[in-house]
């Protein structure tokens, strides 16, 4: 198991290190946090709009770390950029454990303080969170809970609510719970065509390609169990309730939903995992300032849209970033 950091799959600029986080009932565990840090300062360059800023990026479900682009654009920008793979996800995912599987989200705690620990020197530098899908679950729930930590949150897409809508999650929650209570790793039927990632294919930049590992990444997802889906439904429940952050957050997302039953251009154009206009009325319920960004065209994935799209995102990203550092002065 390495213990320092090493080149990383994603080439030169990146660096992963493994961070051992003991065992559980299937075995060792352990997270992976990759970095990509920013170039040198010249003695005669201006200072740059976040050089006292590090980043903490996580994934989604079925996901992994591979956004080349993305901590371009923050270490552009002067930020430190360090990302995470969970543990059975990507990097961390070993051949003899159930991949994704938790059975409680704050189990991710021991995973974001280790990369945070990991960090090396960060006295002095602010923490902005940044997650996609069940990444912004996830970080939204673990930044109500250390308040002190977080100086902003971003969130690609976050999975604050359940598909299905609210009455259906408080209506499937209890039966849920009580299947996983008594037969947590039971599979839950989740019928996927893998459109989402032919989309993404699709809206593919030639001129930008990303590589995607598919045993990372697989088209059609992980299976789903009953402890699993049980986890997500509480924090769902705890996102309905409020979280009380008191961070600014700025939340990115389509500006509309196609559900993906066939096949059509449509769904390159919009997000086929969530249904956006739910996770939006979610999001404010994270906290007290909420940025709430709508996309025409955006993916799931809103960096990952076709460039037009994408260029726009990055903009209002950026515009948000500068209103945060010169709040933050």
């Amino acid at each position: 198991m390495s213990a320092t950091w090493v080149a990383d799959v994603l080439g030169e600029g990146f660096e992963a290190l493994t961070l051992p986080l003991g065992a559980d009932e299937e075995g060792e565990v352990v997270a992976t946090v990759v970095r990509h840090l920013p170039a040198p300062r010249r003695f005669w360059q201006r200072p740059r709009l976040l050089e006292n800023v590090d980043v903490l990026y996580v994934h989604g479900w079925s996901d992994y770390f591979f956004h080349r682009r993305l901590a371009r654009f923050w270490t552009d920008r002067g930020a430190r950029f360090f990302a995470l793979d969970l543990r059975k996800y990507g990097r961390s995912l070993r051949e003899w454990q159930t991949p994704g599987y938790v059975t409680d989200l704050a189990t991710y705690d021991e995973d974001i303080r280790a990369a945070l620990d990991a960090r090396g020197d960060s006295a002095e530098r602010r923490l902005i969170l940044l997650g996609h899908s069940t990444g912004g679950l996830v970080l939204s729930l673990w930044a109500s809970r250390h308040p002190d930590e977080v100086a902003a949150l971003v969130l690609n897409s976050p999975w604050l609510e359940f598909q299905l809508s609210a009455v259906a999650r408080t209506a499937l929650s209890p039966m849920v719970e009580l299947r996983a209570r008594w037969r947590p790793l039971d599979k839950i039927r989740i019928t996927d065509h893998g459109f989402y990632s032919r989309a993404v294919e699709e809206a593919a930049d030639p001129e930008d390609p990303v590589s995607i590992d598919a045993d990372w990444r697989p088209a059609s997802g992980f299976p789903v169990y009953a402890g699993w889906l049980d986890a997500i439904l509480g924090g769902h429940n705890a996102v309905a309730k409020g979280l009380g952050i008191t961070a600014p957050v700025c939340v990115m997302l389509s500006a509309r939903s196609t559900l993906p039953v066939r096949w059509s251009d449509d769904l390159t154009r919009s997000d086929t995992v969530l249904y956006v206009e739910d996770v939006a009325r979610a999001s404010l319920r994270l906290g007290r300032t909420v940025t709430v960004e709508r996309l025409d065209g955006a993916l799931h994935d809103v960096f990952l849209s076709r460039p037009a799209v994408r260029r726009d995102a990055y903009t209002r990203l950026d515009r948000w970033i500068r209103g945060f550092a010169a709040s933050s002065d």
